[in-house]
């Protein structure tokens, strides 16, 4: 039941961040995509922790900190301002090779997190205007 709710609140969250990018249209939608991205999988992980601790013990530090590390890595690359786009595919692919690895338990409540990162890197391309005329 706590699986399932958390899982559908990343999707409500996932959604929300793809309204707000859809209609505010922000100057740097990636860089809000990222944050979100991992703002939400650090809220999924803090709300799935007694759960899995309970389940697992010690290995719920890294259950749930695999998919947290890896949505850290965009946010250090725009940090530090090279390979963004290539940190955006790598922490998609780990988020989603890691939410079906454990996608009977906790993995499918990342996976929306994965779906954020990917249409980040897709998607946002075709939002911007065309230069040419």
């Amino acid at each position: 039941m706590m699986i399932d709710l958390v899982t559908v609140s990343a999707i409500v969250g996932v959604l929300l961040v793809g309204v707000v990018v859809l209609t505010r249209k922000p100057a740097d939608a990636r860089r809000v995509v990222r944050w979100s991205a991992l703002v939400i999988t650090v809220l999924v992980a803090a709300a799935l922790t007694p759960y899995t601790v309970d389940d697992s013990g010690a290995a719920a530090s890294y259950l749930l900190g695999v998919p947290v590390v890896a949505a850290t890595l965009p946010v250090l690359a725009q940090r530090i301002g090279r390979l963004t786009v290539v940190a955006d595919v790598v922490a998609a692919l780990i988020i989603t090779a890691w939410g079906l690895l454990l996608g009977l338990g906790i993995g499918g409540a990342f996976l929306p997190v994965a779906v954020l990162l990917a249409a980040g890197v897709v998607g946002i391309r075709a939002l911007r205007p065309s230069t040419t005329t």
